[in-house]
């Protein structure tokens, strides 16, 4: 037998619901700024957490932090290390971040799209 969830819990999840519709509904813009973050952070470091990407991001961007990786990990982009480390958001209250690596796909379309210095 199913429970029947109390109004607050269903308050709390059309809440949830519209939050996560908002972050679908972000420009194709933030969603490039964080996917290109991440690209470069991926380049710079062996590893990475959403810690890092949020210190490099504009506040518009924090939302679509999860989603972002989230899509980059099912398209094979960067993989779990297994590691864990606290958020340093206080919005947060120090849950667990996963810790982040490109996969060799993820360095190559990286480095396909690092601008070329021009010809001396």
């Amino acid at each position: 037998m199913t429970r029947r969830l109390t109004p607050a819990e269903r308050l709390a999840a059309a809440d949830k619901d519209s939050t996560l519709e908002q972050i679908a509904a972000a420009s194709t813009w933030d969603r490039f700024l964080v996917e290109q973050a991440v690209f470069a952070v991926g380049l710079a470091n062996d590893t990475f957490s959403a810690n890092l990407l949020r210190d490099l991001l504009p506040e518009m961007g924090h939302g679509y932090i999860g989603s972002a990786i989230n899509s980059l990990r099912t398209a094979g982009i960067i993989e779990h290390t297994g590691q864990v480390v606290p958020s340093t958001s206080p919005a947060t209250h120090g849950h667990c971040l996963g810790v982040w690596r490109m996969t060799v796909k993820g360095l190559v379309i990286a480095e396909a799209r690092r601008p070329r210095k021009a010809a001396a």
